[in-house]
């Protein structure tokens, strides 16, 4: 019996380029089905839980709507108050730090710590501008005036609160903290922060200063090695320094 053949047919073969380009759209189908089922999963929770969201954005918009309310309200005067304030305790704090005698010194003292001429001393501007740049500053200034004042655990009291990103002013509180130390005969914590007044910064006039202050603190404590590896510091990394001049007296002194 004749076995009838179709002209022109042939069974078509799947090559290894049609199974991969097979395999990419079952792949791709299964991507888009997964992100359809997320997308009603989120929709779902989304639906459940829109009460909850709407009120936690509202929550954060009243937040930021409040902070900015309180820093153009409140803050912001408030800085334009207290750096007001200040100028005035300020120019007596320089009169005192200038003056040629102790009682003139106290007296300008006095009126920059309580205030004159109707404005506020430094202790007020701490007191109602604390949370302020000038408030901050205060500390500062209150902690020399009563180092100056021979008021050694009051002068670390305040020095200790003031922070700033100054490369003078905070290495020098720092420093004014460790003499006060030493005044207080307690030579460990005053190392501890000539070191940290010498590392605060890192330029040619507090750096050496607090090096060589610990080099010096280090000897009179007997620990020679300790105060001969500060004087090298002072040597090597800042030969420009007036620290630096006569350092070589103090390194042959560590010897």
């Amino acid at each position: 019996m004749a076995t009838y053949k179709k002209k022109g047919y042939k069974k078509e073969k799947k090559t290894g380029n049609d199974l991969e380009y097979l395999s990419k759209e079952s792949t791709t189908a299964e991507v888009f089905t997964s992100l359809d089922e997320g997308a009603s999963k989120l929709e779902k929770f989304l639906e459940k839980n829109q009460k909850w969201i709407f009120t936690g954005l509202a929550a954060i918009i009243i937040l930021v709507a409040g902070y900015m309310w309180y820093d153009k309200n409140v803050k912001i005067p408030a800085e334009h108050d207290a750096a007001n304030n200040l100028v005035t305790a300020q120019a007596y704090f320089d009169k005192g730090i200038n003056a040629t005698d102790e009682k003139e010194m106290k007296a300008d003292f006095e009126k920059a710590l309580n205030g004159a001429d109707g404005k506020y001393g430094f202790n007020q501007v701490n007191e109602k501008f604390s949370g302020t740049k000038a408030g901050n500053l205060s500390n500062y200034y209150i902690g020399i005036i009563y180092y100056k004042n021979g008021d050694y655990k009051k002068a670390v009291s305040y020095l200790s609160k003031f922070k700033a990103d100054d490369d003078i002013l905070q290495p020098t509180a720092y420093g004014v903290i460790g003499d006060a130390f030493v005044e207080l005969n307690q030579p460990k914590d005053a190392l501890e922060y000539y070191l940290k007044a010498a590392k605060a910064s890192d330029n040619d006039y507090t750096a050496p200063l607090y090096y060589l202050k610990a080099g010096k603190l280090a000897l009179e404590q007997g620990d020679k090695n300790i105060a001969k590896k500060y004087f090298e510091i002072v040597k090597e990394k800042y030969p420009k320094s007036k620290e630096a001049r006569n350092i070589e007296i103090f390194m042959t002194q560590a010897e």
